[in-house]
């Protein structure tokens, strides 16, 4: 009985150590999105399945910028990241507030969005969070945008965390369009050699 003891502890403690690891590995791979970049935004609606004949798609989009990702709050368990563009003529720039992104560590309280700006509260079992991380993004204002849970993955040279949930209408259609009123948004961040990723699909 006692070998299986022994074992057993080593066991835990091994366990203990790797979700140590695996964490500050997640939060190595969150504030790495801090700093300057030189950003592109790519808009494409990609396919349709309107059989209305007078269905008009979305007008592809490319634009870019420079922004910063200010590190507002690095806690054990939540991480807080400001993104501001740099716009204006170079010599004379100036700031303007973009989005931010909140990143808390098994968190179980999620405001899941419903439709036309009204969102719902979801209590989540700790068992299923754990070991995972909320994204919680926020529009200019500091109003919700959409949140949701998932695990960072680290695996062969790569680092990305994604997921899906419901979300309100890209800002550049909720004042043009009126045919749909909620998107199930796929967000994945990938970090790379150069930067970071964000892919939607909408």
């Amino acid at each position: 009985m006692r070998p299986f003891f022994i074992f057993s502890v080593f066991l835990s403690c091994s366990m203990s150590v790797f979700s140590q690891a695996k964490k500050e590995q997640d939060q190595k791979a969150i504030k790495s999105m801090c700093g300057c970049y030189e950003v592109t935004f790519n808009f494409a609606e990609t396919f349709n399945y309107s059989k209305d004949s007078t269905y008009v798609p979305s007008e592809t989009k490319h634009d870019g910028g420079l922004e910063w990702v200010e590190l507002l709050q690095d806690d054990n368990d939540k991480i807080s990241m400001q993104h501001l563009l740099i716009v204006g003529k170079p010599d004379s720039p100036y700031i303007v507030k973009h989005w931010r992104q909140d990143w808390e560590f098994e968190n179980t309280e999620l405001y899941v969005y419903d439709h036309d700006n009204k969102w719902k509260y979801t209590k989540l079992p700790a068992e299923s969070v754990k070991g995972q991380w909320t994204q919680k993004v926020f529009q200019v204002d500091d109003s919700p945008r959409y949140e949701g849970s998932a695990s960072w993955v680290h695996v062969d040279g790569r680092s990305y965390w994604e997921n899906t949930t419901d979300a309100p209408l890209p800002r550049r259609e909720y004042t043009t369009r009126s045919d749909y009123n909620v998107t199930i948004r796929t967000n994945r961040h990938e970090i790379v050699s150069n930067g970071w990723i964000h892919d939607q699909d909408n």
